[in-house]
């Protein structure tokens, strides 16, 4: 009888393997597709992938929900590692998410920057550009170029908890809160998610983000975009669009 026990409790156990593993802390397991989840479970195995990479850290509530965010907007389970592997990245992998340099992460694969402001202290990351927009928001915390982000003498700074990434502006004259090289801009907002156009002067070329509004993060070619006569937002993105 104790034998026959213990081979069904094996099995009940073997069952329920996929999600026991991060409740247990061993290595993370889920489903490429992580909105088959409980939300509680997408959280769990997200925090749980966080602490096998980071040696045991705590991931951060903002980086947590910016993921859960990613989840509806069709991240799959790889794409989240990947990411989580990009934030540790320069620090061994065990100083946490705004790293031990600074906050700094050195420039990403597609040439980006992610700069934070950790305890809401400002951080300087040096670039060597002359101008940078954002292109990610992390932080829940909002980045407004010219109040909690911007440039100085060839580097990022960030304050007051914006956690960013960006990516150097080839524009002149722009930056430091302007909207552009002659102050043109437009404002976007997706309310209640949808899909929101809003008119653009084709003359004015091509516009770029400059301003976030929205908590979700404004990523172009995920939930904001321009057709030739007109920008888009979707997914809850609301921002202010510059001149290039």
């Amino acid at each position: 009888m104790k034998r026959w026990t213990a081979a069904c409790l094996a099995a009940a156990l073997a069952c329920t393997a996929p999600l026991a593993s991060a409740q247990m802390g061993t290595r993370a397991y889920a489903p490429e597709n992580l909105s088959q989840l409980s939300g509680n479970d997408r959280a769990r195995v997200i925090s749980q992938e966080y602490a096998d990479q980071s040696n045991g850290r705590r991931i951060p509530d903002d980086q947590l929900r910016f993921y859960l965010d990613q989840v509806n907007s069709g991240w799959g389970f790889s794409r989240i590692k990947q990411d989580i592997a990009t934030s540790l990245r320069g620090n061994g992998g065990g100083s946490g998410w705004n790293g031990g340099n600074g906050g700094w992460n050195g420039p990403g694969e597609r040439g980006t920057v992610r700069c934070e402001s950790n305890d809401r202290r400002e951080r300087s990351c040096p670039t060597g550009w002359r101008n940078a927009r954002l292109v990610r928001q992390i932080s829940g915390t909002q980045c407004v170029e010219g109040r909690t982000w911007g440039m100085r003498n060839g580097s990022i700074w960030v304050n007051g908890g914006c956690r960013a990434e960006f990516a150097e502006a080839r524009g002149h004259g722009w930056g430091g809160g302007n909207a552009g090289n002659n102050g043109y801009s437009v404002t976007c907002s997706s309310n209640d998610r949808r899909r929101q156009t809003c008119g653009w002067e084709r003359r004015q070329g091509r516009p770029v983000l400059i301003e976030q509004l929205s908590g979700t993060a404004c990523v172009e070619g995920r939930n904001w975009g321009y057709d030739g006569n007109a920008v888009w937002v979707s997914g809850g993105c609301r921002a202010r669009f510059g001149a290039r």
